[in-house]
């Protein structure tokens, strides 16, 4: 039998009442809270992180290829659709390391492999207008699409009404509106509204009628932009039918972005266009994002430092309460590390008692948000109208074993105390 680990389980668990056993218990519900909080800190970044980015990629795609002249106020230059060009795109099932010196030096990742292929692409156009309902005006911007546009990527935030009333012979006079632009405006599904657009000197009006109303929680999304037909914005902008602003491709995989950005920039556009990650393209939220990423690293390092000083607090506590204890040991013949070994599994048990206990406190917490969603937000400032709960198995358990192991090691250093006690002095009162 291990006489330490036996020893460690009998101080920790089944001793008489002592002022020890009281220290060991709130140093088990300490380790527990720092654990809970963790998790859960790590439950609800994750979920900010991934609900957000949905939000963004279902409403843009992850990579857009567009002319190389494009500015950053959507003033597209039109580009020739090329059905070839998105075949290929489409053919792509993913990309291997490459070796040759044949590609354009700013296919930077020739080294790595995908995770995934493409999804889905889809050409797009932009035209900014200015809504005009029965009281009221809102400028707005137009994104036009095409029927093959996949709507799996934007059904989630229709709240109401469907998607764009399809025409094959002309286009589409449907538009789906956001939730803030209509109560703004006072319409709702099915009534009329004249889009005014201003080309140079002349003013054009549009017609349409509300298929559709979506809400991102973005503001400022919901704030700027509506969906229309592209054939309205080709024809408002003098376009063949054949020119577009660009294409947005989906992945399987986001985390694929800058490797097919690059691939397909350097292997297969044309000079005149480029292709660009949507994190580039927008980042002012995915930098919100990072930042979120590091207050949870602050709260992993501030929670494991608060238990690793509870810990080593307890740990002196009970060497010093056990100070007759280990004067016997010592008498009867235990060298220094045995009767160190003692306290660092004793460290140990209770670590992990702790562990556990924060593990149930922690999942049950998230489990239950994740249900009830009874944590409500601003979602003008989140862009969530709850906290959400993205629940990751190995980071989780990661945590779990880092967490053990990091106490462990450092009740080493306090677990030096134990030389500095002489039997003579702890004995000689009994």
């Amino acid at each position: 039998m291990n006489t330490e680990f036996f020893i460690a389980r009998r101080i920790a668990f089944q001793g008489q009442k002592s002022f020890s056993k009281i220290i060991v218990r709130i140093a088990i519900l300490a380790i527990a809270l720092g654990l809970a909080v963790m998790i859960v800190s790590m439950s609800i970044i994750t979920g900010f992180n991934q609900k957000i980015s949905e939000k963004i990629f279902g409403f843009w795609g992850h990579i857009h290829v567009t002319d190389i002249h494009i500015t950053r106020s959507y003033d597209y230059q039109a580009i020739e659709y090329s059905s070839s060009l998105v075949d290929s795109i489409m053919g792509i099932e993913g990309i291997e390391p490459v070796d040759n010196d044949g590609l354009r030096s700013q296919y930077q990742n020739r080294d790595l492999i995908s995770n995934g292929g493409i999804r889905q692409v889809h050409s797009f156009a932009f035209l900014p207008g200015i809504i005009q309902s029965k009281s009221e005006l809102e400028g707005i911007m137009l994104k036009g699409i095409n029927r093959d546009f996949d709507w799996k990527q934007l059904e989630e935030f229709i709240i109401k009404g469907d998607s764009i009333v399809w025409n094959d012979s002309i286009a589409s006079r449907s538009i789906i509106v956001s939730q803030r632009t209509s109560q703004r405006l006072k319409v709702d599904v099915g009534d009329k509204l004249i889009v005014q657009f201003v080309q140079g000197r002349d003013t054009k009006k549009r017609a349409f009628t509300i298929a559709g109303i979506y809400k991102t929680g973005l503001e400022e999304y919901d704030v700027k932009f509506a969906m229309c037909d592209i054939r309205v914005l080709q024809d408002l902008l003098d376009w063949e039918p054949n020119e577009v602003a660009g294409y947005e491709i989906f992945l399987d995989n986001v985390d694929d972005m800058d490797l097919y950005a690059d691939y397909i920039y350097a292997e297969m556009l044309p000079r005149n266009q480029f292709a660009e990650t949507i994190k580039d393209k927008f980042p002012n939220i995915f930098d919100w994002l990072d930042l979120q990423k590091i207050n949870e690293y602050i709260i992993l390092f501030l929670m494991i430092l608060v238990s690793v000083i509870n810990m080593t607090t307890v740990i002196l506590i009970i060497i010093l309460e056990r100070s007759r204890m280990i004067g016997v040991l010592k008498a009867l013949g235990y060298n220094h590390w045995s009767i160190r070994k003692i306290f660092v599994y004793l460290a140990f048990w209770i670590t992990g008692f702790g562990v556990f206990l924060g593990n149930v406190l922690g999942l049950g917490f998230c489990f239950l948000q994740d249900k009830f969603e009874f944590i409500k937000l601003d979602e003008v400032n989140y862009y969530v109208a709850t906290a959400p709960i993205q629940i990751e198995f190995w980071p989780i358990l990661l945590l779990n074993i880092g967490t053990i192991l990091i106490i462990v090691f450092f009740m080493l250093l306090p677990s030096y105390l134990v030389s500095h006690i002489k039997p003579v002095k702890v004995l000689r009162f009994d």
